[in-house]
């Protein structure tokens, strides 16, 4: 049995409102290994992180400044850029940003490589990942030294044929699609699998005991008292 990487989804969003830097905080408190987060770029070129695309009531956030965006409130917390999430996590946790849309691939891997010139920050403390593979091999062209996943949500003949052509490191599959021999195959490539979103104790033992490298869970409390008792 392995001891996956507890990554949480959005931050503690069991516990505060999901990408906001207080879900963050809490995540790191409880024990997580690793964040999850989306981001989208703002008309100012701002990268910031919220998962829709669109602010309830304000429009699509490619529309929007940063600072319109930055001021608004969810469930009374401000959505931050991704510049201060890192500014307040990498060192602390590994984060994991899901790219929304073309426009975001550059500002993130700057953002990223900046983060770097801290000491404390390992060369793999962030990565990338994305539903569009194609962003994932834009990203790769721009800095192949960051770490890219691929998502999926379907179990293809060859379980690991999506990751090859952007050379990517991690397999984000979801939770329903993923057993023991798509660990095996992915292992035997030098890839790792994290699993989306589980947040049920039986699955998460089952997945350990497959080898699956990562977990991705609302309930970080849950994977800390299910995977180190």
């Amino acid at each position: 049995m392995t001891i996956p990487e507890i990554v949480a989804h959005r931050g503690a969003s069991r516990e505060r409102p999901e990408n906001t830097l207080a879900a963050f905080e809490r995540a790191v408190a409880l024990g997580a290994d690793a964040i999850e987060l989306d981001v989208h770029r703002t008309s100012d070129g701002v990268i910031v992180v919220h998962h829709d695309p669109e602010l309830n009531g304000a429009g699509p956030i490619t529309r929007l400044t940063s600072s319109q965006v930055t001021d608004f409130k969810v469930k009374g917390e401000r959505i931050p850029t991704l510049a201060e999430v890192f500014a307040a996590i990498a060192g602390r946790a590994r984060i994991y940003v899901e790219l929304k849309g073309h426009d975001t691939v550059p500002s993130t891997i700057a953002i990223i490589r900046g983060s770097r010139s801290n000491s404390a920050v390992q060369p793999d403390a962030a990565a990338v990942h994305c539903f569009d593979h194609r962003l994932v091999g834009q990203a790769e062209q721009l800095d192949a030294s960051v770490p890219r996943g691929v998502l999926e949500a379907s179990y293809p003949i060859e379980p690991t044929s999506a990751a090859r052509p952007v050379h990517a490191r991690d397999l984000w599959r979801h939770r329903d699609f993923v057993d023991a021999a798509l660990v095996r195959a992915a292992h035997a490539e030098g890839r790792r699998v994290v699993a989306w979103t589980v947040n049920d104790a039986a699955m998460m033992r089952r997945f350990a005991e497959w080898g699956v490298d990562a977990i991705c869970t609302d309930d970080v409390a849950l994977a800390r008292a299910t995977l180190r008792p």
